[in-house]
């Protein structure tokens, strides 16, 4: 199974050893009259894909995307100097975007004192990660600079194996 989470533009695939290219997105339309029910997914990736957008991504904020158990994966993202009333987590039709709050610059002037040179970046900032229909987001938390929030992927029973009966 392929669980993909992507960023505005970039795509991450959880599988070991999978990177997409451009000239992937052929291997995909040749795969369409071989499936059923993968249209969205396709769609998906030939709007990634064919315009070239992987590009523009930003790197910030840094990201992890880690596996930790059989169903289990935490997307942990770099936050240094950033607090929980800072940053708010969304998720809305298989879209979660980690994006700043509106940032008051006064704020930092009178916290302890004057400012004289300001090194530690609080820029705006928006990723997105597209989540896959059966995994479902069990929460966020911010520690020591690092959100990490966590997913688990539930099998339904549909997908469940299962012998058919002949009749």
């Amino acid at each position: 199974m392929l669980v993909a989470f992507w960023g505005l533009h970039k795509l991450t695939c959880l599988t070991k050893g999978v990177n997409m290219t451009s000239k992937d997105l052929s291997i995909f339309n040749s795969l369409r009259p071989f499936s059923i029910g993968f249209d969205d997914m396709f769609d998906q990736f030939e709007s990634m894909l064919g315009n070239g957008g992987m590009t523009m991504q930003s790197n910030y904020p840094p990201y992890n995307i880690r596996k930790t158990g059989k169903d289990n994966y935490s997307i942990e993202v770099a936050l240094a100097g950033f607090n929980k009333k800072d940053v708010e987590v969304e998720f809305e039709d298989n879209i979660l975007t980690v994006r700043t709050k509106q940032l008051n610059k006064s704020e930092d002037q009178n916290v302890d004192g004057e400012i004289i040179h300001k090194g530690i970046s609080q820029r705006q900032f928006a990723r997105s990660f597209t989540i896959a229909d059966d995994v479902k987001v069990n929460g966020a938390e911010l520690k020591d600079g690092l959100l990490t929030i966590a997913c688990e992927r539930i099998l339904p029973d549909h997908k469940k194996k299962r012998l058919i009966d002949i009749k």
